[in-house]
């Protein structure tokens, strides 16, 4: 499986037989040219959206005619079993942006687990129901979602192999977000990767945590 990280919080995922997932995509030029990050070429099988802000859902943009999933509960696709589970924007239950999916599936035997604009740290309960992870696509940056330190204990709770933190600040993005470094620092178990792809199998995932920064690709 090889995972491309966009920008913001859009990711490319694609299976070792070429099956492709997008993640939140977002407007080009978006929010006054907030969203700096250049336009999505890549066509994909299916298209998460967690929620229906313009920097996640601009499915528009994206080329060919993709399969697009948005909401709780299980889709499937041939195979594929995605599960959406509710979640909020913020600490208020929505009232302050509404509501987010958490987007979790099975990749190449690699759980994985979108979090979207998660704007609080998971319940217990909610945990459970998200079960384990290899891979957590984690926001960090604060502001509209959880901030470093809120990411701190949402990585304790949810306890992934690997995590790639997205949706924080970047020279292409001018929303006032925390860097990434404010979530990476103290922590031994970071590697900065030149370049906005990893590939990742089941069989050589790390013993215990390892935090991946990558490159925005656009």
């Amino acid at each position: 499986m090889r995972v491309k990280w966009y920008g913001h919080s859009a990711f490319l995922i694609t299976s070792d037989k070429g099956f492709k997932i997008i993640t939140d995509p977002y407007e080009p030029g978006g929010f006054g040219g907030a969203i700096g990050y250049g336009k999505i070429p890549d066509k994909a099988d299916v298209v998460l959206v967690s929620h229906d802000h313009a920097d996640h859902n601009y499915i528009q943009g994206l080329p060919g005619r993709p399969k697009v999933i948005k909401g709780t509960g299980r889709h499937r696709i041939n195979d594929l079993e995605i599960r959406g589970l509710a979640s909020y924007h913020d600490e208020c239950q929505g009232s302050e942006r509404g509501e987010n999916t958490i987007f979790c599936f099975i990749l190449d035997g690699l759980q994985i687990c979108h979090l979207g604009d998660l704007g609080h740290v998971p319940t217990e309960k909610e945990a459970k129901q998200i079960g384990p992870v290899d891979l957590l696509l984690m926001p960090v940056g604060g502001v509209y979602t959880i901030d470093p330190s809120q990411a701190n204990q949402t990585a304790e709770r949810l306890n992934p192999r690997v995590i790639i933190p997205m949706h924080f600040k970047t020279s292409q993005c001018g929303f006032p977000l925390e860097n990434v470094e404010e979530f990476t620092k103290g922590k031994l178990s970071v590697r900065v990767i030149n370049g906005s792809e990893v590939e990742m199998k089941k069989e050589s995932l790390p013993k215990a945590l390892e935090i991946l920064v990558l490159k925005p690709a656009l």
